[in-house]
């Protein structure tokens, strides 16, 4: 017998909660009904009724329509803002049946997403190109107004949940991009499907930093200064949260030296140089590692070391541009090439053809879209996953520190001296240095860069230069 009768969402407006509600309704034995006691409408704006309960009915008796919650088949439950009818607060807040989910986003970026969407009159996104632009213009009084009623509110959640003996399940913003966490909201609900993926419906509106989003910023920025905990001069990042993907690490094969790869299209050099250095195949290296068995080598391996290698932004994303998305041979995406070339029109050769007349030209301009591409795939804006080959380096290394962060963190021009002089701290006399890696094809980078080019990869990618330190390429 499930622990709960029902379920309640507490969020507020521009805060993610129709993404999780469209997420919680994908699994077969759950199902969120939208606002259920919104002052103006039972559920959503277009209906009349909430599970057979009217409006008027429903304001003459509020919990009629909890009865009618918990009297479905399916695990129901609704969202529930601070400004919604305050009659049925005390009963939900005390009733142990009803499982609490508290949805939380920082408040200045709700605050904004909100004024611009008063602005626009685009409350969802379902196609990034009808996605309508504005920016917003801070009111500070508005906004410490805006402020303290959240604060109270979740102040009175806190404090009642606590009184009663209970506990919620909190859920922040930046974690509904990860389908672990939702799979570990509906187990917690007593559900025991597993989505494989999330909604890919709603995408992300605003994705850009608050100092391209806020008309004011400098005044915004100086009525927030004894605040600073809002971090407002952050990168934003909507990447979903990587694990350590400890399957892909690799060990040399007598020496205690760990490689932990970012995926930037150098793994091959690196492996021959790993199996260089104890005089053996590549195919014979240590690796596939569960974490149990990673453990274990490392205990086998005292004084064991670590690297992972990253690489110059817009040199690793024209990589995997030419090896997965334009050569059609091993390892390309070929579903990901084929929705670029037929939704993003990318201009890249068809899949049967042999590539003789795609021009330099038409290179760069793929390449550049691709980069656009990116921008909206690392926001959250597209359908498409965002793979590890072009996720920011910064948050795979993040996942990593899940594991173990590795020892050393090399940059790709460091690495002809620097993982030499790592393995000699190992013992060996004279290691060699790894080959670099291979030119691009069917056209270097060198052929194409300008300063469009980089000024592109720098939007994409503006954690890594910031992170990193990376200057412009070359």
């Amino acid at each position: 017998m499930s622990q709960f009768d029902y379920f309640v969402v507490f969020a507020e407006m521009r805060t993610g909660s129709n993404f999780l509600e469209a997420n919680l309704n994908a699994f077969p034995g759950l199902s969120c009904l939208g606002e259920a006691f919104n002052p103006h409408f039972p559920g959503y704006p277009n209906k009349t009724d909430c599970l057979g309960v009217t409006l008027d009915q429903r304001d003459a008796d509020p919990h009629s329509l909890i009865a009618a919650f918990k009297s479905t088949e399916e695990l129901s439950g609704f969202r529930y803002f601070h400004d919604h009818d305050p009659r049925v607060l005390d009963a939900v807040l005390l009733d142990p049946r009803c499982a609490k989910v508290i949805l939380t986003r920082n408040p200045v970026d709700s605050y904004v997403s909100w004024k611009i969407a008063q602005s626009t009159g685009q409350w969802k996104l379902t196609d990034v190109r009808r996605r309508k632009d504005a920016t917003a213009d801070f009111d500070a009084a508005e906004f410490e107004d805006h402020m303290a009623t959240l604060q109270a509110f979740q102040i009175r959640l806190l404090n009642t949940l606590q009184t009663s003996g209970q506990t919620a399940f909190y859920v922040a913003y930046e974690d509904l991009q990860d389908v672990t966490v939702m799979n570990g909201l509906a187990r917690w609900l007593g559900q025991n499907g597993q989505l494989d993926k999330l909604d890919d419906k709603l995408k992300r509106q605003n994705p850009a930093p608050l100092s391209e989003k806020v008309g004011n910023f400098e005044q915004m920025e100086q009525a927030l200064a004894r605040m600073d905990r809002f971090n407002l001069t952050r990168t934003p990042n909507f990447e979903p949260r990587r694990g350590a993907n400890v399957p892909a690490y690799q060990a040399a094969a007598k020496t205690p030296l760990l490689y932990m790869p970012v995926r930037g299209e150098i793994d091959r050099e690196i492996s021959d140089w790993l199996a260089a250095l104890d005089g053996v195949d590549r195919s014979d290296l240590p690796g596939k590692f569960t974490q149990k068995h990673l453990r274990q080598w490392k205990r086998r391996n005292t004084g064991h070391r670590s690297f992972a290698v990253i690489r110059h932004p817009v040199a690793r994303a024209h990589s995997v541009f030419c090896r997965r998305i334009v050569q059609t041979g091993k390892g390309s995406f070929g579903e990901i090439r084929q929705t670029l070339r037929q939704k993003y029109k990318l201009p890249i050769p068809g899949r049967n053809s042999d590539g003789s007349d795609y021009s330099r030209d038409q290179h760069r301009q793929a390449f550049a879209m691709f980069l656009d591409f990116l921008k909206a795939n690392l926001a959250g804006q597209t359908a498409i996953r965002i793979d590890q080959t072009w996720a920011t380096q910064s948050a795979v290394i993040e996942g990593m520190a899940g594991f173990a962060l590795p020892d050393v963190i090399l940059r790709e021009d460091e690495i002809a001296t620097e993982l030499p002089a790592l393995a000699r701290r190992l013992g060996h006399p004279d290691p060699g240095a790894p080959r670099v890696a291979s030119e691009d094809t069917p056209y270097p980078l060198s052929a194409i860069y300008d300063e469009e080019i980089e000024q592109k990869a720098a939007d994409v990618y503006s954690r890594d230069y910031l992170m990193f330190g990376f200057g412009k390429w070359g």
